[in-house]
């Protein structure tokens, strides 16, 4: 009893204290999370329990429902055919920097689908704080894109390493394709009922809303979804990811219900999760021979590799947004570590590349934020 007592006192501090010390640090509060979580976890207040890794769970896949309400499918389509050839190109050109990297560190094919990953999570933060600029705005039309291809690889290097790539995978990459199809014609089906009968979609999330009638039609899609996901014996991020991207699709009149149901997440449920992989990096880690140097070059390599293959885009935006635009897509944290995990428990990575990779997400999140920064500022006083 006092142990889980400890355990709960121990999360709801860095749960409370987190912001304060990432405003004195001037980084996001994930990496302190992480961090705080890696540091009681060493002394002893944070220790394994089936419920922190249920809720942690639960944590992971509501942070890729955040993640898919920063997508607009309707947005997305409209974007200008050049621009999605820029947009797959770019795309193109980090799988193939991957596979580069990957023979060059001599490691195996895990490390392909590692180092390319996309995730808008971190992209959003950025939004908050500069603005719409239009390296935002293409970072999160690039990234929203990049996130679904990169969640779909989850999806099947998490398949082919659970069953192999006998007939259970096939079966898997069937079921996937069979969602993939049912969730379009679902989309198309509900583009028709709400353009016939706008008054459908008021009526599920209406303007005067005492009864929360928003919030409970959100978790309402993101449980079935994930159910969705059990029942085919899918990756369940992907269910979340998609479930997410309903809300601003269809529900683009409650414009403050993507940020609504973010404050819950990143007050409660995210911070969970990165509590819970601090907790499990161990702080003796450090201290194997290479290991940071390792981190190091796996976190440069991915800016690296980010940073030239948005170069696509400096004819249409100028250099230094498509520099800022590679930049924030080097924060894959949420799926980078996630997909370490499931590749670590899978027997795919040793446990010296987990510790690295997830170092080097902490590593990247603090090069990346320095580096925007300080380009932005350079910008400020060039107009100064």
């Amino acid at each position: 009893m006092s142990d889980d007592v400890t355990l709960i006192v121990s999360i709801s501090l860095i749960i409370i204290f987190s912001p304060f010390l990432a405003k004195v640090f001037n980084i996001p509060t994930t990496p302190i999370e992480i961090i705080f979580g890696s540091l009681l976890g060493y002394i002893g207040f944070i220790h394994h329990s089936e419920l922190l890794d249920f809720v942690a769970e639960i944590g992971f896949l509501y942070l890729m429902f955040i993640a898919g309400t920063e997508i607009d499918i309707k947005k997305v389509l409209s974007t200008p055919a050049s621009m999605m050839r820029r947009i797959f190109l770019y795309l193109a050109l980090l799988y193939l920097f991957a596979i580069v990297f990957s023979y060059y560190l001599n490691q195996g094919k895990m490390f392909m689908v590692l180092l390319p990953l996309i995730s808008v999570g971190l992209v959003a933060t950025l939004s908050k704080e500069y603005g719409k600029t239009p390296w935002v705005n293409l970072s999160m039309t690039a990234g929203g894109i990049g996130e679904v291809v990169s969640i779909a690889v989850l999806t099947l290097a998490s398949a082919a390493l659970q069953h192999g790539m006998g007939y259970e995978f096939i079966k898997i990459i069937g079921a996937l394709l069979l969602f993939i199809v049912i969730i379009l014609l679902i989309f198309r089906a509900l583009q028709l009922l709400f353009w016939w009968f706008p008054e459908v979609s008021l009526a599920l999330m209406p303007h005067e809303d005492n009864k929360e009638q928003d919030v409970r039609l959100s978790m309402g899609i993101f449980f079935l979804l994930i159910g969705a996901m059990l029942y085919l014996d899918l990756e369940l991020a992907f269910g979340a990811f998609i479930a997410g991207m309903f809300i601003p699709t269809f529900f683009d009149h409650k414009h403050e219900l993507p940020e609504k149901l973010a404050s819950y997440g990143f007050g409660v449920l995210v911070p969970i999760f990165f509590v819970h992989i601090g907790s499990s990096f161990s702080l003796e880690a450090l201290l194997i021979p290479g290991l940071v140097l390792a981190a190091l070059y796996i976190a440069f390599g991915m800016i690296a590799m980010r940073v030239l293959s948005a170069l696509v885009f400096a004819k249409s935006f100028g250099y230094r947004n498509a520099i800022l635009m590679g930049l924030s897509h080097s924060m894959p944290l949420t799926l980078l570590i996630a997909v370490a995990t499931l590749a670590y428990h899978a027997n795919s990575i040793d446990k010296f590349h987990y510790f690295a990779f997830i170092l080097a997400s902490l590593f990247q999140v603090i090069i990346v934020m320095i580096g925007i920064k300080a380009i932005q500022k350079k910008k400020v006083e060039e107009v100064v």
